[in-house]
């Protein structure tokens, strides 16, 4: 099958994007030692299609295909997903989860709620976990995350979102003057399904990305339709996303990444379990159990057509010192300001913070001067030693030439 035409795979990403516009968040760029937030920000590139069958289905172009996801309209659905990711950080003695336990713990709600679903599902950055999803129409969906001997759920229920974390017995709640549904997917902020995964994926077709249909597979027990995206460039870590979509219904079942550099996938994701048929409405209730820690979240005030007014990445970007894109497609790196004096090195840094640091970086130069690489198998960031980052799916040699060309 040709890779998908550039005027064809324009329209139909638009489509899509018109169909699943979502916050786009400059605080994603933010990095210093956390690149592990990166990468957790834009895990919407992400997740391996095992093959268990290829199915004989009718021959479909990767036009038809895409068409046939945005087009998908499936409203009730439940099953399990299986989320791995892999973004090869090193392995410091545990130093590297005292990092993210305090990214997390800085990422609570204002009231510091650990059932704050803003904070709690960033956990899907790493390893992996066990996801049931339900859904019935706009105003009812239901996520749990299933850890060893607890679980989170994120409930939307007409005009209530819940979160609630059983290992603390604590709950989040929050309501609406319309529906909630924005509400619930604005706070996940981390994408949960392949559906979500998709949709983040088919934003980023245009003239820089080849898109074919490479046969069939089947997914938990479902015939689909194997598409499949590759940057068109050199430079972007971005192997290729695989994505297998429902032969019937259009919806995607699994999705996964692979990156530039080979091997095991950056994060496999897909359902193990899936019905299409509508969940007991019982699964969507929710009362807070006896002695729940409760905290109240801000009332969101709907905007046009029952969405939150969103605020523009400039905006957003005040305080970034002029948030900016250099580049285009795959290859696009994220720039900005940090007004500070770039990243201690090692040596300075000292200690445990100071090991950390020189396994995680590596150290270059160019016409910017100097500064630090710091680097995972999806994201790269490069931090100059006056403060300035540039961050991106691309290699170490794109950040240089993103930098140099910033200069």
């Amino acid at each position: 099958m040709a890779p998908f035409e550039t005027e064809d795979s324009t329209t139909a990403a638009e489509e899509v994007d018109d169909r699943y516009t979502g916050r786009r968040k400059a605080a994603r760029y933010v990095v210093p030692v956390a690149v592990v937030g990166v990468a957790a920000a834009t895990i919407g590139l992400v997740p391996a299609l095992a093959d268990s069958g290829d199915p004989d289905l009718p021959k479909i172009s990767a036009q038809e295909l895409i068409e046939k996801i945005a087009a998908s309209d499936v409203q009730q659905l439940s099953g399990t997903v299986k989320i791995s990711t892999d973004l090869g950080l090193p392995d410091l003695g545990g130093l590297e989860s005292s990092f993210a336990s305090g990214a997390m713990e800085s990422g609570k709600g204002s009231d510091g709620s650990s059932a704050d679903p803003s904070s709690k599902l960033t956990e899907l950055a790493s390893g992996t976990h066990t996801v049931r999803v339900a859904a019935d129409g706009p105003d009812k969906q239901k996520l749990s995350l299933l850890e060893n001997a607890s679980e989170y759920s994120l409930i939307h229920n007409g005009k209530d979102v819940w979160g609630y974390d059983s290992k603390s017995n604590e709950v989040y709640h929050a309501t609406s003057s319309e529906s909630a549904g924005k509400e619930a997917k604005d706070k996940q902020d981390v994408p949960a399904t392949p559906k979500d995964m998709a949709e983040e994926a088919l934003k980023a077709v245009d003239d820089t990305t080849s898109v074919t249909v490479d046969g069939t597979a089947q997914v938990a027990g479902r015939d689909a339709y194997r598409l499949v995206i590759k940057p068109k460039d050199s430079g972007s870590t971005v192997g290729q996303i695989t994505v297998a979509v429902d032969s019937k219904t259009g919806t995607p079942l699994k999705f996964t990444l692979t990156p530039a550099s080979g091997g095991a996938a950056v994060v496999d994701a897909g359902f193990t379990q899936v019905s299409f048929a509508k969940p007991a409405a019982s699964a969507f209730d929710f009362t807070p159990p006896k002695g729940a820690k409760i905290t109240e979240g801000e009332k969101i005030e709907h905007g046009e057509h029952g969405r939150a007014p969103e605020k523009s990445e400039e905006d957003l970007g005040k305080g970034l010192e002029g948030l900016k894109v250099i580049g285009k497609g795959w290859n696009s790196v994220a720039t900005f300001d940090t007004g500070g004096q770039g990243m201690p090195s090692g040596a300075e840094a000292g200690g445990d913070l100071g090991g950390f640091l020189d396994s995680l970086g590596d150290k270059v130069t160019g016409k910017f001067g100097s500064g630090t690489v710091f680097k995972t198998r999806l994201v790269n960031a490069l931090m100059t030693d006056d403060g300035k980052v540039y961050v991106g799916a691309v290699d170490k040699d794109a950040l240089v030439k993103a930098a140099n060309a910033g200069k």
